[in-house]
């Protein structure tokens, strides 16, 4: 998977996306799970990307520090930070092999970053490298593609979109994992003062397991299951969600 190319025209492509709904979501679970009455709450966003969801997290006071494996995604975060009047500490990171972030409350891997993850050692790998990052009674947040959304959305599916902008072809595959899909994009992206388009190819594999996998590896490392979730909700698996979350404790 390369974010070169991808990682400039990132934030347009999702614009739609409900970073908010992420936002409350951990404020609920830090109401609900962490005793600790100090105001300090210290979180670690791995797979943060261009920096959406720790400009917001440091929007609402917390001591936040982003990771994430693109070069190009951090120095676009870095100066979307800047530009919010925010100093957000960012680190090029392996998610698998988190460190130098001992005692923090909360690691948050969103937006389905870990479906980026093609083995199942790197999976348990990245469990074990975020408990050992958090403090006890820390929380690792997180959420997955459903199996329901990699079967019946993803799979063998194509999808589009036409904007004078950008534009984009988006095919998807099965991959050679199970449960897991090859996305092969296409982009179409205008040049500023002129009527031609550049055009530009990714790929990107994604693969998910399911829900009592991912519970017996959390439980494994050490970690209890406080909640499984669906699509933001704190309380709810909804049958076709096609978002899981998980709140795990230290």
């Amino acid at each position: 998977m390369a974010y070169g190319q991808f990682a400039h025209i990132y934030d347009q492509l999702m614009q739609d996306v409900p970073y908010d709904k992420w936002v409350s979501f951990v404020q609920t679970v830090k109401q609900r799970y962490m005793t600790d009455d100090s105001e300090r709450f210290s979180v670690v966003d791995v797979g943060c990307g261009t920096g959406e969801l720790a400009i917001r997290f440091a929007q609402e006071g917390w001591e936040v520090s982003g990771v994430d494996l693109s070069e190009s995604m951090l120095a676009i975060a870095h100066e979307k930070a800047l530009d919010s009047g925010l100093s957000i500490p960012l680190f090029e990171q392996n998610m698998a092999e988190l460190e130098g972030f001992e005692e923090v409350d909360c690691v948050t891997i969103f937006c389905d970053s870990l479906n980026y993850l093609e083995s199942e050692e790197d999976v348990k790998k990245t469990f074990q490298s975020t408990y050992k990052q958090l403090k006890k009674g820390g929380l690792l947040l997180f959420d997955v593609h459903s199996l329901y959304k990699m079967t019946q959305v993803f799979m063998n599916n194509t999808f589009t979109s036409v904007e004078e902008d950008v534009s984009y072809i988006w095919n998807s595959f099965p991959g050679e994992h199970p449960n897991s899909v090859e996305h092969e994009l296409s982009f179409f992206v205008k040049e500023e003062e002129s009527d031609r388009y550049l055009r530009f190819d990714e790929w990107h594999f994604q693969r998910t397991f399911n829900v009592e996998t991912y519970k017996k590896w959390l439980e494994e490392v050490g970690f209890t299951i406080r909640s499984i979730t669906g699509d933001y909700s704190t309380e709810y698996m909804a049958e076709h969600a096609e978002r899981v979350f998980f709140v795990a404790q230290k």
